[in-house]
């Protein structure tokens, strides 16, 4: 059966206002638009609906019975079709996905978690870190946000790039470079651990080393910034990483930092999503967060 839902509107006029006229006036239809409209869904219903006692009318047993339910039925479409150009945070109860690198989860999660408690109590965050493979997931809805430095490839991903990091040099108060300038030379001749989500044992570093006949020795990639950092606090190994995301677990371990002896370009801080989110307005508070949370991290700009 198919069905004009504008009937649903029509009916709902006629059982709020009990007349043709009224209910016309209210629509901004005429009367005999509304009175051949009542006679469809009488048609339709197998009931009169509204019925003639001396000069007004008086709703059926049946209207009665049905009146608040299709005006919840015709409020409930409003909602669906115009949707609320205002979003209320105290009532957003929604759980949101994130995926990002584990120490740019070390750097904004205090802030956006403090701040979105605070804010909207019923929203829920989730903080997934990368893994060793890019994934479809937020084409797919299993993620709503990416955090990362690349910008997506695929033509229905928006991004926004909403910050740059500087990398710098980390190491133990105890390793030989911590005191004193370190020179292209000295860089090279000691032991380096990477971050590398896929377990490379190079770098752009090394393509500038290579380009003035230097190598470095590389004893070892991890994928977590975290477990880089801390075995370069235990150890006498060099790491280069980005300050800004890095600094609250750089700071915990009491690591020393010093500036590279090579020029790398500024690290992009790049968020992603798929565009059906695009004027989601509780996905837009929710990007306004992250970029609100980074902004509060030193060194970022």
């Amino acid at each position: 059966m198919q069905l004009d839902l504008n009937l649903l509107s029509a009916l709902d006029a006629l059982l709020e206002e009990g007349s043709v006229a009224g209910a016309a006036e209210r629509l901004r239809l005429s009367s005999p638009a509304v009175s051949r409209t009542l006679g469809r869904l009488r048609r339709l219903t197998g009931d009169e609906i509204l019925v003639r006692t001396g000069r007004t009318m008086t709703p059926t047993p049946y209207a009665l019975a049905i009146r608040e339910r299709v005006h919840e039925l015709v409020r409930d479409a409003e909602a669906v079709l115009v949707p609320s150009r205002t979003l209320d945070l105290g009532e957003l109860d929604r759980t949101f996905t994130l995926r990002c690198h584990d120490a740019l989860a070390t750097a904004i999660a205090p802030t956006l978690l403090t701040d979105a408690a605070s804010r909207a109590p019923k929203v829920r965050v989730r903080l997934l870190t990368e893994g060793a493979t890019d994934t479809d997931d937020l084409r797919h809805g299993r993620v709503d946000l990416e955090i990362g430095a690349d910008r997506p490839e695929h033509p229905e991903i928006r991004s926004e790039t909403i910050g740059h990091d500087r990398f710098v040099l980390v190491m133990s108060s105890g390793h030989p470079c911590a005191d004193g300038e370190i020179d292209l030379e000295r860089y090279a001749e000691q032991t380096h651990i990477l971050v590398s989500r896929r377990g490379r044992l190079a770098d752009p570093v090394d393509e500038i080393l290579a380009e003035s006949g230097r190598r470095r020795r590389v004893v070892a990639a991890v994928g977590s910034s975290a477990i880089a950092l801390h075995a370069v606090s235990r150890g006498r190994h060099l790491l280069t990483v980005p300050e800004a995301v890095c600094r609250p677990l750089i700071d915990a371990l009491g690591l020393v930092v010093r500036p590279l002896p090579v020029t790398l370009a500024p690290l992009p801080i790049v968020v992603s999503w798929h565009q059906r989110f695009d004027r989601d307005r509780a996905h837009a508070w929710l990007r306004a967060e992250v970029s609100a949370a980074l902004r509060a991290t030193e060194h970022v700009h």
